[in-house]
């Protein structure tokens, strides 16, 4: 392989700022912060919006609009005659 095409491939840590959850994992995310971790190295940190520890859809506290109303509506309007 040619020399410097390929990102540095190195562990990253993310932290979602919605909640107070971080994961160290690896990436190629370029990044100029940087934290100490619970190992007590220095790693770059990534700050996320939202993560699987904060998403509705994971958590379980996702809001259903009101969906029955809808597909009776759709039901009404387009039965079978």
């Amino acid at each position: 392989m040619k020399p410097d095409t390929h990102p540095n491939y190195r562990p990253v840590v993310f932290q979602d700022l919605s909640s107070e959850f971080a994961f160290l994992t690896r990436s190629t995310i370029a990044t100029k912060e940087t934290v100490k971790w619970e190992d007590g190295n220095e790693y770059p940190l990534v700050k996320v919006d939202i993560s699987s520890h904060s998403h509705p859809f994971y958590t379980g506290k996702q809001k259903t609009l009101d969906v029955g109303g809808r597909v009776d509506k759709f039901r009404r309007r387009y039965a079978q005659k």
